[in-house]
């Protein structure tokens, strides 16, 4: 691995276009912000209707928000027919799983997008198995290396079918293979979890290894210490 250590200025600011988001068409609005908010972690959750049907769903409008207490959310869009399983069926049992998709899991996640009518469980399609939660019904997905049972705690309709929910995390579970240094204490290897997020378009994808290291600065009253030194890291 090796660490190369660079300082750039801060760029002038660009000629800019404005756009009036309450003047426009709701998919302008969504190509625009898809495309600028950037990559996005995508959230591959499992659910569970109250008579035990489980549903497989990725999400890209997801993020951890909190750790005391532990808080993640989670934007799911309206869907014209029908409200989409995975809102519907955490606004009924307040329960669901927060998997990881790694990039070795990219296709399977890929065949749970599948607009598939309500009782057809897409992880059967996707060939994927699953693994009991410790409290919660829905169950996690066996191969993914991070799963989060979560309970609703907060939801709110954003817009016309539109749901933001806000989960507490109740148990994790991280595959060994991506834990390293004191078990006691340990720390997640990123470059083995290998996961993937969500770019520009329906069809464009990132994966999350392209990374440097940049300090946070500590005030010491003289703002040329306020601007260390980007370490970028290419791997080897």
């Amino acid at each position: 691995m090796t660490i190369l250590e660079t300082r750039s200025a801060p760029p002038s600011a660009p000629a800019s276009r404005h756009f009036d988001f309450g003047a426009m068409a709701a998919e302008d609005r969504y190509r625009l912000l898809t495309a600028a908010v950037l990559p996005r972690p995508i959230a591959w959750v499992t659910s569970a209707s109250p008579a035990g049907e489980i549903n497989a769903a990725p999400y890209s409008f997801f993020n951890v928000f909190g750790s005391d207490r532990p808080v993640v959310a989670l934007g799911v869009l309206a869907r014209p027919e029908r409200p989409k399983d995975t809102a519907a069926n955490i606004r009924a049992t307040a329960e669901f799983v927060v998997n990881l998709v790694p990039y070795e899991l990219a296709e399977a996640m890929n065949v749970t997008c599948v607009d598939a009518p309500a009782g057809v469980d897409e992880l059967d399609l996707a060939g994927l198995e699953t693994a009991a939660s410790v409290a919660v019904a829905p169950p996690r997905i066996a191969a993914s290396p991070v799963a989060f049972e979560c309970r609703l705690i907060h939801d709110y309709e954003t817009g016309p079918g539109q749901w933001l929910l806000v989960g507490e995390v109740l148990h994790a579970h991280f595959a060994t293979r991506v834990l390293t240094g004191d078990p006691a204490r340990p720390r997640v290897d990123h470059a083995a979890l290998d996961l993937i997020a969500r770019m520009h378009g329906p069809t464009a994808y990132a994966r999350t290894r392209d990374v440097f290291d940049m300090s946070r600065p500590v005030w010491s009253g003289a703002a040329s210490d306020l601007s260390p030194p980007i370490r970028e890291i290419q791997e080897t």
